[in-house]
Parts: structure tokens; sequence; C-alpha cells
């Protein structure tokens, strides 16, 4: 059972016996159950039961607004005044924070007396105070104030034991607070509260908690469903635990109250984890399931030329994150949907491949959310990216990746170059890979569970050979299951040797994809689809016909071929100069009449300047409905 409880309680009840000064941080604004069970209240009454438990009687909270008191014990304040001989008008007395007079220095009268243990919960105390590195001399008095409280408490006898006379700050975290409180001083103790573990969120929905999520007729609308299928429900739940990885215990409360409101069903409960995480009921992931990604190959193949292979494996991987069996080498639900690393040299549709993606998976190419890491080649580059911290320029503005899936939570991550960004970068991506989450710099969690991270990168085809130089590691002359085991070999060896990042490398496992050199026939299907998108652009714009012909083709085709190594985009390059530029001076400088043929019959270069040599004429009969189709 102790599993059940969580760590920062065992670490209470174990400290308040050791240290009389305690720092509770991180998931403060939280509900807890109470001690011994029962109904799940906030901190402060829940410190106000277990102080009790403990054998304390003198009770008081604190936060510089209210001053001293204890609205869960009417008989606190006189308990509380009676210990330090003082009346409790004259505790009123002592109600703000700053200053030598103030709150402190009643808490260090009480810290020191030995008559009857008391306890202080100082209450928002990340607010005493703008920042740290901005206090007041009055500031700095009322710190220094406690610091002297927590050197001169003392242990007082009941009878049956003998209890500290405790502080308890609570705070968002405890860099809030002045580093030299609590740095190095051997009578403080800080612990962390996290939000509900594995365990604590199994209880949630395991036996009668279970039915407390739906309705009855909700309820019994799935038993048939469940008892022909006996392990159904505990994968639903088991699911459920896992997808609320990281929330409070108050919002898998509020998604309890959602299932009653929306009156889900057990099989539909995991579609509130969307609802409160995204604002969305139908997920797009399941529905690219329904449709079964159709014609998904054929679409690819039509963007993207000469890759079979690395289009195929990229599929896989977007197919086992649709049917939710992307992490199953994983304890963790909250990890991005899908992980891969685009390897191969520049222009082979790398960048494209993650665009169809976007465009098959959701239904938009602007879905795919782009990052040129060759920006965030700085060590402070990850401000940019995940928002500066509180205090810092641009905090207000949040984090450019942050925000992106903030907005577009069913997306797919490109980030481009990767070996370009700071190293410093590549740690977050570990946080980002292992939890499916980030917190901004504003204090936002943010969720990559429905995201799809491609890595891109030219890694493997230079490296330094003798003296330092250097050298191309592949070339267009191998084949591709040569240059795929090369390539593969270089990137884990970057990533091992020079890097340092051997963890990021196992993140990404065998899904790292090595696209091909552009080889001649995938250039002549490049080449043919770039003048069929010239044809129908011109006929669009400028209501002319272009017809392309054999010498001109021929002429492009040479060009094309010669120069492979740089791609589809080195195609696009020669098509531009040779074949766009002329034909656009050449429109520019005729305005031919709508409806005109224009005949391309060849390309001549003068003074390195390509002209297009063509002639306009009328359009012979059925030409036109040809040209159309």
């Amino acid at each position: 059972m102790s599993e059940l409880i969580p760590k920062w309680q065992r670490e209470l009840e174990i400290f308040r016996r050791i240290k009389p000064v305690l720092i509770l941080e991180g998931n403060v604004l939280d509900i807890y159950r109470k001690p011994g069970g029962g109904e799940a209240v906030r901190l402060g009454p829940w410190l106000q039961v277990f102080l009790s438990a403990g054998g304390y009687r003198s009770i008081l909270f604190y936060d510089d607004r209210n001053g001293f008191d204890n609205p869960w014990d009417p008989e606190a304040k006189r308990s509380f005044a009676q210990t330090l001989n003082m009346t409790e008008n004259q505790l009123l007395q002592y109600g703000s924070f700053r200053g030598r007079g103030g709150a402190t220095a009643l808490i260090r009268r009480a810290m020191a007396q030995e008559r009857a243990p008391a306890a202080v919960v100082m209450e928002f105390a990340s607010r005493y105070i703008v920042s740290p590195e901005r206090m007041e001399r009055e500031d700095t008095e009322s710190f220094a104030a406690l610091l002297q409280a927590s050197l001169e408490s003392r242990e007082v006898a009941t009878g049956i034991d003998r209890l500290k006379n405790l502080m308890i700050l609570i705070v968002n975290k405890a860099a809030d607070l002045p580093a030299w409180f609590y740095l190095q001083n051997p009578n403080v103790k800080i612990i962390t509260m996290e939000p509900p573990n594995r365990e604590e969120r199994a209880a949630l929905v395991t036996g009668a908690e279970l039915r407390r999520f739906f309705t009855p007729s909700a309820w019994e609308k799935d038993q048939a469903y469940f008892r022909a299928y006996p392990g159904e429900l505990k994968r639903i739940t088991n699911r459920f635990v896992g997808l609320t990885d990281g929330m409070s215990l108050t919002e898998l409360l509020n998604l309890r109250t959602l299932c009653v409101n929306e009156t889900l069903s057990p099989r539909d409960m995991c579609k509130t984890v969307d609802l409160v995480k995204y604002g969305i009921r139908e997920n797009p992931w399941e529905l690219a399931r329904e449709l079964g990604l159709q014609g998904a190959e054929e679409t690819l193949r039509s963007r993207v030329k000469g890759q079979d292979y690395a289009l195929n494996r990229a599929l896989d991987v977007v197919k086992r994150a649709a049917v939710g069996l992307g992490n199953l080498q994983s304890s963790s639900r909250t990890k991005p949907r899908g992980i891969l690393f685009f390897a191969g040299p520049t222009g082979t549709g790398k960048t494209e491949t993650a665009k169809a993606l976007a465009e098959l998976l959701f239904g938009d190419e602007e879905c795919c959310i782009r990052f040129d890491m060759s920006e965030y080649r700085q060590s402070h580059s990850d401000q940019r990216l995940l928002g500066a911290p509180p205090g810092f320029v641009g905090h207000e503005e949040g984090g450019q990746l942050t925000n992106a899936v903030r907005k577009h939570p069913f997306s797919i991550l490109l980030f481009d170059e990767i070996e370009k960004a700071h190293p410093s970068i590549l740690d977050k991506f570990l946080q980002i890979l292992d939890d499916g989450r980030m917190t901004d710099g504003l204090g936002n969690t943010v969720y990559f569970t429905e995201t799809v991270i491609i890595f891109t990168s030219n890694l493997g085809f230079i490296g330094e050979g003798e003296g330092g130089r250097r050298q191309a590691l592949a070339d267009p002359g191998m084949d591709y299951d040569t240059l795929r085991r090369v390539i593969r070999r270089n990137i884990e060896e970057y990533f091992k040797l020079e890097l340092g990042r051997p963890e990021l490398l196992n993140r990404i496992g065998e899904n790292i994809i090595v696209f091909d050199y552009i080889r001649p026939p995938a250039a002549l299907e490049i080449l043919e689809g770039m003048l069929d998108k010239i044809r129908k652009r011109v006929r669009r714009d400028q209501g002319i016909d272009l017809v392309l012909r054999p010498e001109l083709f021929r002429q492009l085709e040479k060009a094309a071929m010669e120069n492979l190594e740089n791609g589809g985009r080195g195609i696009g390059n020669i098509v531009e100069s040779m074949l766009i530029d002329p034909l656009s001076r050449s429109l520019f400088d005729c305005v031919p009449d709508p409806g005109t043929v224009l005949d391309a019959l060849g390309l001549e270069q003068r003074d390195g300047i390509w002209t297009l040599q063509g002639k306009l004429r009328a359009p012979e009969e059925g030409e036109t409905d040809a040209l159309e189709k």
C-alpha cells in the first residue's frame, strides 16, 4: 500500500521529525486525498489534518494579504497566542511580511519557544517578493529573520514524543525564494510535490471508483460488449491511466465530471483526454485509421520520385502510429506518435515527404510545421524554441515550438538539418521524445503526444579525410544498399563519438530512413512533372498554350542528367535558368493574345544567358482540346 501514498507525503512524514523548515514546491495548487482517506481537499486543509494527526495543536496559516489565521480550527489562534504568552488581538499586529516587526518576528518567536509544539504554514510564499534578484532592504530583513528562525528552532517535549517547531513554506518552486535562505542550510528540506503517479491514477479507475465516471445508463450501454471481450475494459482503463500521465488530481476529477456531463460510455472515456488537452472530440488519428490512409502509396509516389524504399518505411511508421502500436517498447503513452529521421543528399524529397504525410494524415500540408535548425546554433537558442524563463526578454511571448504545438497539436514537426542545432537543444528533444510533453517559459504544459516528429539531416555524406580536409563519404556511384549502410554507420558514429548523445540515437531506433540519390529514371520523372506544371501555369495565368518540342526537351534532359548530385532541387534550378527565365522574358516582351500557341523549339546560350527559340501561332484544328488534356 506504500506505493499509493505519494512520495512527497512519505517525505513530509519523515522530515517533519528531522528538519524544522520544510519547503513544498511543485504541484502545490492541486487537491489531495486526506490522510487516512476521504474527500480530496486543497493543501491548506490537508496540512491541518496532517499536522493535527502528528500531535500539533498550535497551527497557524499565514499569507501576506490576510495575516495569521486558521479557518479549519476555530481554537487555533487562541491556542497559538497562549503558546507565545500573548492575546489573539496581539497576533493581528503581525500581519505585514516586510520589516523587522512584522510576521517574521512572530514566526521567529514561535520557532524558538518550548512551551508547546507550534507549526506555521506560509502559503503563497512565492508572492511575498517580486523576485530573489529584486529584493528591497525590508524583504532581505524579513528573510534574514526566517533564516535566524530556522537556526534558533527548538524541539518541544509532549510527554510521549518530542516534536519540532515547524515552519512550512509553500512555493511554486524553491527558486522563488532567495537561495541564501535554503542553500547549505542544514535545517531546511525541499520537498517536491509531483502530480499523481501511475498507481494513484490507476486507483481512480479501479473497482467502484470507475463507476463514478459514468451515468448508470452509459455504464450499462457497454456491459454486453465487455462480457464478450473480458480483457477490453482493463485495456481501456490502462490506456486512460497512461494518457493522463502528468495530470493533476484536479484535472483527473474534471475528466470524471466531463465523462458524466457528456454521457460517455466506458469505451469512449479516453476521448475526454483529447477534449481537455486539445479541445477536440474526434481524434484525427482515428479518422486516418478509419480511412486506412487510402491511396497513400500512390499519393506519396506522385510527389516524391525514386524513393520507393524510403516512402514505404515512412508509411510503415505512420501506419503503426495510427493503430496505436508506435510506443510498444515504452510504458509511456504520452510519447509522440512516431519518430522519423530522414537522411540523404540535398534535394531528394525529405521535406516533400514530410509535407505529403501531413496532408495524408491531417488533410492539410500546413500541418507540417518546419523549423530550420541552423537558426538554433547558439546555447541560448532553446529560449527561442521553448520560451524564455520569467524575468527574461520575450518571456511573455512563449516559445516558437511550444506555441506552434499548442496551436496545432495534431501535426508533423519537421526539424531540418538537426545536426546544426546546439547540443543543449538536443537535450530538450530527449525530454520530448521520452515524456511527450514540455513546460514552456510561461509555465504551460504542451503535449507532443499526437505529433509525428521528423528530423532531417545531410549527416554521413561529408566527413574529414586525411589532413583534416573535408571529403565525400558517399557518392552517386554507390548502389542503394551500400549507400544505406555507409550513411547509417556514419550517423551512428556521429551521435555516439562526435556528439556524445547515444541516448538520442536510441530514441530514434530503427527509424533512420536513408533517401537515395536521384537516379536517371527518377530525374526524368521529376523533369517531366516540372514541365507539366509550367505548361499548366502558363495556360492558367496567360491563356497561352505552350508546346515543348523534342529538341528543347532533350536539351533540358541532358543538362538535368549532368547535375544529379544536387537532386530534384538542382533539376528545378536548371529548369528555372534554362526555361522559365527565357520564357518569362519572351512573354513579357511580346504579350501574346490569349489562345495563342507558343512553339518552344529549342534553347540557345549567349554570353551565359539562355534564350528561347520559338514562334507564336494560332492553334491547329483540334489542337487546343488535345493540349487541355
